[in-house]
């Protein structure tokens, strides 16, 4: 669905990137409206993650800007995104191995101070993943990588994020927790959170898209409404196999 009324949350700017004498991302420009699930495709080495890491602060960045809600984010940490609403999954999911589940989901809420409605949330994040309440006190780091991305994922929603950036979910998981997965983020999507989606599965990430941007050697090589992205020749054949 075209969603060009909506107000820009998050927008790229000429975004450059490099490290270790390599410029990554070569200046990149997009963006993301309120209520939109954006998939942002490209192949190993595009230079998605890099571009996440950029957003969230965690890289630096030698040219360009990003801007949230209007107001530029260079220089801002991780800290003060989440506490303006955004918020990542990180590729590798992140979770901290010697905390139980609990103890994880709790770190997601460390913004907050409303033990109701943190305690409420736990709750209804056992309930979109019944896999961690039956393991709520079992330590992250023994957990499966299908439900580590759970935890990664309930952790993040425990901030109450307007926009969230999921860095490849679905890597190095089995198809079924790979369905399970994209079951969630469209559920996530459905109750008002805005998404911006980077997936090497170009197939999923676009079939649950509004709109797509694809990523080649650090620039932005196309974009459009996502469906007429999966139905196009050269997205086909580079990232479908057809």
């Amino acid at each position: 669905m075209a969603t060009t009324n909506k107000d820009v949350l998050l927008k790229v700017n000429g975004l450059q990137v490099a490290y270790g004498g390599i410029q990554a991302v070569k200046g990149v420009d997009f963006e993301v409206r309120e209520g939109e699930l954006v998939s942002l495709i490209g192949s190993n080495g595009a230079g998605k993650t890099t571009t996440m890491k950029a957003i969230t602060g965690s890289l630096p960045f030698v040219a360009g800007d990003i801007q949230y809600l209007g107001q530029s984010i260079k220089g801002r940490g991780a800290w003060d995104l989440v506490k303006l609403g955004l918020a990542m999954v990180p590729e590798g999911r992140g979770v901290f191995a010697r905390m139980t589940i609990t103890e994880n989901l709790l770190m997601g809420a460390y913004i907050r101070s409303d033990k109701g409605g943190i305690a409420s949330d736990i709750e209804k994040m056992f309930n979109i993943f019944p896999r961690l309440r039956e393991r709520k006190d079992q330590l992250a780091g023994t957990m499966s990588g299908g439900e580590q991305q759970m935890l990664a994922m309930g952790r993040a929603l425990m901030s109450r994020p307007r926009v969230l950036l999921l860095d490849e979910p679905s890597m190095g998981l089995s198809p079924i927790m790979v369905d399970k997965i994209f079951e969630v983020i469209k559920d996530v999507y459905a109750q008002g959170v805005t998404v911006l989606l980077v997936e090497q599965n170009a197939s999923r990430a676009l079939g649950i898209a509004n709109r797509g941007y694809v990523m080649e050697s650090g620039i932005i090589t196309m974009s459009g409404e996502a469906k007429q992205m999966l139905n196009d020749p050269k997205v086909r054949a580079a990232y479908l196999g057809e």
